[in-house]
């Protein structure tokens, strides 16, 4: 017994850093915060226990109501339409172009870039009344608008930035392309099978797995934007709350009403939205997600 501490006293220490980071920066702080959601605490003063004052509250929010339909939205389009354009470019990209590797990185560059200030000042000067978009559209004779500043177009200026970081699902969609074996694809043509009935019959259920995994992966990434919206709107969610997203909103109570508790319940509300779609995906999963293994036992 005395030996096999000894043993373990080397691990324990190699491991006690992340343990104090894990503790310290991850379970205290949010432990710390579910109570702090239960209270009303102005960040200067002592947090007063409020009971689920400030869990009812949120929904007699109408700015937190617009925040929550925003964000949908911007989940709703932007994901799928993020998906499928990168899954299109990993299907161009997998046909064997020379300089594959160039290519690869070059489109995993907005990815990298993409919730960046930079990027979101470059966004303006795109969309903006005497941005670039509308110079394009002068060619035309079509007269252009300030897209960012109005109501109807400001959040989709936000989702098409969205669609623009598809690198890292395209990256992930390229490995996932690049293990399914030609065999397989070599056989369904042997039997027939066109183009588009291999990709839909074969190789998107193989790649299964893997649009589930990008999904979620996505989804969760989606809820949590904030960078765009804050640079493009200024802090505001404007024009009239229509880029106001939820990380924004409860950013707005934490940092610039103080309100940490309000906040706080912002927050563990949020994580269980992203618990439910997660939750959701893997049930939904089941009758589409195709596992090699499984038809194996089949």
């Amino acid at each position: 017994m005395i030996a096999r501490l000894r043993q373990s006293v080397p691990a324990y220490l190699f491991l006690l850093p992340w343990l104090i980071g894990l503790l310290g920066l991850t379970i205290g702080p949010m432990l710390l915060s579910l109570y702090y959601s239960f209270t009303d605490y102005a960040l200067l003063n002592t947090p007063e226990w409020t009971g689920l004052h400030n869990y009812t509250t949120l929904f007699q929010d109408s700015r937190y109501l617009q925040s929550l339909k925003v964000t949908f939205i911007y989940v709703g389009v932007s994901v799928p339409l993020e998906m499928a354009f990168a899954l299109a470019v990993a299907v161009l990209l997998n046909r064997g172009l020379k300089g594959l590797a160039v290519y690869r990185a070059l489109y995993y560059v907005p990815s990298l870039l993409g919730g960046s200030v930079a990027i979101a000042l470059l966004w303006q000067q795109i969309f903006g009344s005497d941005g670039l978009l509308n110079d394009v559209l002068g060619v035309f004779g079509i007269h252009g608008r300030s897209w960012i500043s109005e109501p109807g177009t400001a959040l989709w200026t936000l989702i098409v930035l969205r669609v623009w970081q598809f690198g890292a699902p395209m990256v992930i969609f390229l490995a996932g392309l690049r293990q399914i074996p030609d065999e397989v694809l070599e056989a369904a043509e042997v039997d027939g099978a066109g183009r588009w009935q291999r990709f839909w019959r074969v190789t998107l259920p193989l790649l299964s797995p893997v649009v589930f995994f990008n999904l979620v992966l996505q989804i969760i990434g989606a809820f949590q934007a904030f960078t765009p919206a804050f640079v493009i709107s200024g802090g505001k969610g404007g024009p009239s709350d229509s880029t106001l997203f939820y990380t924004l909103y409860l950013y707005q109570q934490a940092f610039g009403n103080f309100r940490m508790g309000y906040a706080a319940a912002m927050a563990w509300v949020l994580l269980l939205i992203i618990a439910v779609f997660t939750g959701l995906n893997f049930v939904l999963g089941r009758t589409w997600v195709f596992y090699g293994d499984e038809g194996a036992r089949r």
